[in-house]
């Protein structure tokens, strides 16, 4: 009989034991997740601030190429930006959170110009990307009015599955600059002004 209740209280220490390391050990997973998505979000923000200080380094850059290019030769501002609008429009994302699982929340889609004219209509599809990297779905949003040298965001969707996001343009639009480019419609062989929408 002392040898069963023994037994008994061996086998409820044994459960004990057992239930309680797997409970540090659940507590260490959670703890180590936890810090992966931390790691993730920040190696994220360091390469979006490297993007941003990128195409700031660009842009000096291409005014100083204005400046040169303008003095003793008249160019058209117009034409220059048209020919050059990646240098000038951009597009990217805000700070958006993951949740540790998976799934996007607070996403922001900002497109920027730098040119001296104001933008109608930009086209951006988003694509959310499994961790896999594998594509959960795909969203298009269109982007109004943004001014010259300054930025607008809209607000997308969040989505219960993806850990990052892929953003990209399908069409800008700029009456004032005369500016109409698509993805769909490449430039055409030869055309020294593809992406004028009325020729002049």
């Amino acid at each position: 009989m002392k040898r069963h209740v023994g037994y008994t209280i061996v086998i409820i220490f044994l459960v004990i034991f057992l239930v309680l390391s797997y409970s540090r050990q659940q507590k260490r997973v959670r703890q180590v997740l936890s810090e992966n998505e931390r790691l993730i979000n920040e190696n994220r923000d360091l390469r979006r601030s490297l993007d941003i200080n990128g195409q700031t380094a660009r842009q000096i850059a291409d005014r100083k190429e204005i400046r040169q290019r303008t003095e003793g030769t008249f160019v058209e501002r117009r034409t220059y930006y048209r020919k050059n609008w990646k240098q000038f429009i951009s597009v990217n994302t805000s700070d958006y959170r993951t949740g540790l699982l998976g799934g996007i929340k607070d996403l922001k889609i900002v497109v920027r110009n730098q040119t001296e004219y104001p933008l109608d209509q930009v086209e951006v599809s988003v694509q959310y990307m499994k961790a896999n990297g594998d594509i959960f779905k795909t969203e298009r949003y269109s982007v109004h009015d943004v001014p010259a040298k300054g930025s607008r965001s809209v607000d997308a969707s969040s989505s219960r599955k993806g850990q990052k996001v892929a953003l990209k343009l399908e069409s800008i639009t700029s009456q004032p600059m005369n500016f109409c480019w698509s993805v769909n419609k490449p430039a055409a062989a030869g055309d020294a002004d593809p992406y004028m929408c009325v020729p002049q």
